[in-house]
């Protein structure tokens, strides 16, 4: 009878830590981090833009938080990236510029600086990177070494946008068909497979970076890009952001705008899939979904097109303009998290990228690492309380001399 009664008490005990267990894991959001490449805080219809089809992203601002003045601290790929992941400038990396193939040896992330990824992970949340790393193309420094438990998509830099090489399982292989929507049918795939959470998935989109390659006339390009992508856009005249700039050439900024439009488009396109799984899982009531670039983006912005490492659109000079305007520093940024977080609200205060770690950490009620962190918990901020914060943010970039090689 003791024993009976002994194992009596050890069942009931385990059905409560288990379903403890499942309550918390019920209570902790699940995050869906979306992130694109090289888009401009204007290449949305909901920031004013007259020329954008952005339903999907119009929509999630419509049920989150617009931040207005959220900034990259570098404005090129890979130290933008670094800063997403660690709350730290790439610069105390070693990673002050993009990484480049052709020089593989470069430092890049390694398991020795704490992520948010690795924090989300040791507080018993699944982790997944989906799409573009570029934060190191060494052994160490592998996605799944900093945080992430599963990885498709892919280590370098560059464009293509059809027919993608992607690492699965540690292989890469060709999957055919649009760059995004192969990246979104993996996305809608785990958040399947992870349903009863919580997960954090980082979906970073290649697009709307350029492509790696050119086109008949040896120009950059956003070519191919599918007829539901492009038809909108095709016959469009676009008005331009400085139509007076001296020396602009507006019949190739035009043809850019249109292409880089169609790109954009097709983020968004793949952006409601993701929202309307959620929806049909009955999960995004509990789902933190995050939008953002790792840095803007230029096309005829002060002459220029492209970022930190910009080319001027000019007709007489197509050479490197290095800078660190607005257009290159701002990203688009909104935070959708219904039991938290207004809908339709606005923040007009600074926020960066180096705020992401530690705010994301506060959602998920776990503790912050012992390490050097560079951003704040903006969390207050974003729910529309009082919030005692310095405005004063600062962002750092020098052009590395290189002819680059699609790779930015």
């Amino acid at each position: 009878m003791r024993e009976f009664s002994v194992r009596v008490v050890i069942a009931i005990v385990s059905l409560l830590v288990i379903g403890r267990f499942h309550a918390l894991a019920a209570e902790r959001p699940n995050f869906l981090f979306v992130v694109t490449d090289d888009q401009g805080p204007w290449a949305m219809g909901c920031a004013g833009d007259p020329n954008a089809l952005t339903p999907n992203m119009d929509r999630l601002r419509a049920e989150g938080a617009l931040l207005t003045r959220c900034y990259t601290p570098t404005p090129v790929c890979s130290p933008a990236r670094v800063s997403i992941l660690t709350s730290r400038y790439g610069s105390e990396l070693g990673i002050t510029d993009f990484l480049p193939r052709s020089h593989e040896d470069l430092p890049g992330l390694t398991a020795d600086t704490p992520t948010w990824p690795s924090e989300l992970a040791k507080a018993g949340y699944s982790t997944a990177l989906i799409g573009k790393y570029h934060c190191g193309a060494m052994p160490e420094s592998h996605p799944t070494k900093i945080g992430y438990q599963e990885f498709r998509g892919f280590i370098h830099g560059g464009m293509v946008s059809q027919d993608p090489v992607i690492e699965v399982n540690g292989r890469e292989r060709t999957i055919e068909g649009w760059t995004p929507d192969v990246l979104t049918d993996f996305a809608l795939d785990y958040i399947r497979r992870h349903r009863d959470g919580p997960f954090a998935l980082s979906l970073h989109f290649w697009a709307p970076h350029a492509n790696a390659g050119t086109n008949a006339e040896g120009d950059r390009t956003w070519l191919p890009l599918s007829d539901a992508d492009l038809s909108p856009f095709r016959m469009l005249d676009p008005l331009l952001p400085e139509p007076d700039y001296p020396d602009l050439d507006t019949d190739r900024t035009k043809r850019m705008l249109r292409e880089y439009l169609g790109s954009v488009h097709s983020v968004d396109r793949n952006l409601g899939r993701v929202l309307d799984l959620l929806d049909e899982l009955n999960l995004a009531e509990n789902t933190v979904v995050i939008f953002s670039a790792d840095h803007g983006y230029n096309l005829g912005h002060h002459g220029i097109w492209h970022k930190g490492n910009g080319r001027w659109l000019l007709k007489h000079d197509q050479g490197p303009r290095a800078n660190m305007w607005e257009q290159s520093l701002r990203v688009p940024a909104i935070v959708k998290w219904p039991q938290e977080i207004k809908a339709n609200s606005t923040v007009n205060q600074t926020i960066s990228h180096l705020d992401w770690f530690p705010t994301l950490l506060a959602m998920a009620g776990a503790e912050l690492p012992v390490a050097t962190l560079r951003g704040r918990n903006v969390l207050r901020l974003l729910k529309g309380q009082p919030f005692d914060r310095d405005e004063e943010f600062m962002a750092q970039y020098r052009m590395r001399e290189d002819h680059g090689d699609g790779a930015d």
